[in-house]
């Protein structure tokens, strides 16, 4: 009975790597033959490029206020707001451009105003949430995270 069971054991496990192997052979059979597609890049926008330097420049910012560092100087490619080409052209109209000189306002106060850069910055951040309420709520979280802890 031992020997039946030794070997009915083996050939189970014979068979059962045969298999295996017959279904890897059998995957990479298919994946030759799947055709190969192509894949398009996604190019971000002039404007959510802008708007990418921009989260990053500010994130620095934050981290200077922080830490009651020097708020150093206005980046002058925050001017580029109004030229930016974006994804979506149509969003250019007037409540973007409004909140966009709203939003480079409270930016310059901060380097105009160092004393008072915490409340300028607060400020900026929340002119971004603001628009972006309006018209792309995507990033909103993202922008949260700009907001100095209180």
């Amino acid at each position: 009975m031992k020997k039946f069971l030794v070997f009915g054991c083996t050939v189970l496990f014979v068979f059962s790597c045969q298999k295996r192997t017959e279904s890897n052979d059998e995957k990479v059979d298919s994946t030759a033959t799947i055709e190969k597609k192509s894949f398009e890049m996604y190019e971000l926008s002039e404007m959510a490029l802008l708007m990418e330097q921009m989260y990053v420049d500010n994130e620095r910012l934050k981290q200077r206020i922080e830490k009651g560092e020097p708020v150093g100087e206005f980046p002058s490619h925050f001017a580029d707001i109004h030229k930016a080409i974006m994804t979506d052209p149509s969003e250019n109209d007037q409540f973007f451009r409004d909140n966009a000189n709203l939003f480079l306002r409270a930016q310059e106060m901060i380097y105009k105003d160092p004393e008072n850069a915490k409340e300028h910055y607060s400020n900026a951040v929340q002119t971004c949430i603001s628009c972006h309420e309006v018209k792309c709520s995507g990033p909103i979280p993202r922008i949260k995270k700009l907001q100095l802890k209180p």
